[in-house]
């Protein structure tokens, strides 16, 4: 038995060591996520807090002043700490590339997944906010409320390691009807951040878009991390001699030579990216292309300082 794979922080601690960590960059980021879904949204009321002095009276309620002589305030949902649901396709697509010990350096689509979702944990308990993990396969193997607690978010890690000592069975993928379930199990607004890559054994890729838009009616903010191994998925970029192409889900196989199919693989493959992207657009979801090749730092990163831009 070799040794088992665990998240080390140490491994990724430059990646959030790069500006993230500054206080300027990793505020403004989470400040612009607090604000973002319920940005247009009527909010409700959740409680009362005391006045600070100092503050704007704007909220003060002036009735419960008048009963109790002391200044309160009204605290909105909307001011609570942010929920963020991390949803993880572990389906057997996931684990390619096959390779025989995939790491942080040279990951597969799942192990990719696994970092950048440990990765943005670390980010939310920087700051109390709250996480929760979903799992699917073709069901649901693992859905967690959002919490903030020292205790829950061990237990993502833990669940997130595991994933990294699996294999890859021939689990089938059906991530319409998983996302149709997250969806209605996320019970509060949250931001709910998509790793997969998207393939589905639904035939109409229709039901797939309309699982993705379920989620983002529920008035979740949603992104979706794209996961891909670009060179060999999308640019099928083999070289011209026979191959044995394995289904990593249902184990069927076929022999061909790649130059047969390269032209009609490539437009095949970029016209349903496209059509994804061009969704995302339409339903505000922030769509995310996440090839594995370019690593972590060229991807999370630059997203995450973009968003904290925009807000």
């Amino acid at each position: 038995m070799g040794k088992e794979e665990t998240i080390d922080p140490h491994k990724f601690r430059q990646f959030l060591s790069i500006d993230l960590l500054a206080r300027q960059v990793v505020e403004g980021f989470i400040t612009g996520l607090h604000k973002s879904p319920f940005h247009g949204f009527s909010v409700e009321f959740a409680e009362h807090r005391l006045y600070n002095s100092g503050e704007s009276t704007k909220h003060i309620d002036w009735k419960l002043y008048g009963r109790t002589d002391k200044l309160f305030v009204k605290r909105y949902e909307d001011e609570t700490n942010l929920r963020c649901q991390l949803i993880i396709d572990i389906s057997s697509s996931m684990y390619f590339p096959v390779l025989e010990k995939p790491s942080f350096d040279t990951p597969n689509k799942l192990t990719f997944s696994v970092y950048a979702a440990a990765c943005i944990i670390q980010l939310l308990r920087q700051q109390r906010d709250a996480a929760g993990l979903s799992l699917f396969s073709d069901s649901v193997e693992l859905h967690t409320a959002a919490r903030s607690s020292s205790t829950h978010q061990k237990y993502l890690i833990t669940e997130l390691e595991k994933l990294l000592n699996s294999s890859a069975e021939n689990k089938k993928t059906s991530t319409t009807e998983a996302l149709h379930y997250i969806a209605e199990n996320i019970h509060k607004r949250s931001l709910v951040v998509i790793f997969s890559d998207m393939f589905d054994n639904s035939e109409q890729a229709e039901k797939l878009l309309s699982a993705l838009h379920h989620i983002k009616h529920n008035k979740h903010e949603v992104i979706l991390f794209h996961t891909i191994e670009k060179n060999k998925e999308i640019n099928f970029d083999y070289k011209n001699r026979p191959y044995k192409f394995i289904d990593m889900e249902s184990g069927e196989h076929i022999k061909l030579l790649p130059a047969e199919v390269k032209e009609l693989y490539i437009k095949e493959a970029n016209d349903f990216r496209n059509s994804l992207k061009l969704r995302c657009a339409q339903y505000q979801i922030d769509y995310i292309e996440a090839d594995i090749n370019k690593g972590f730092k060229d991807i999370l990163l630059p997203y995450l300082l973009k968003r904290q831009k925009m807000h």
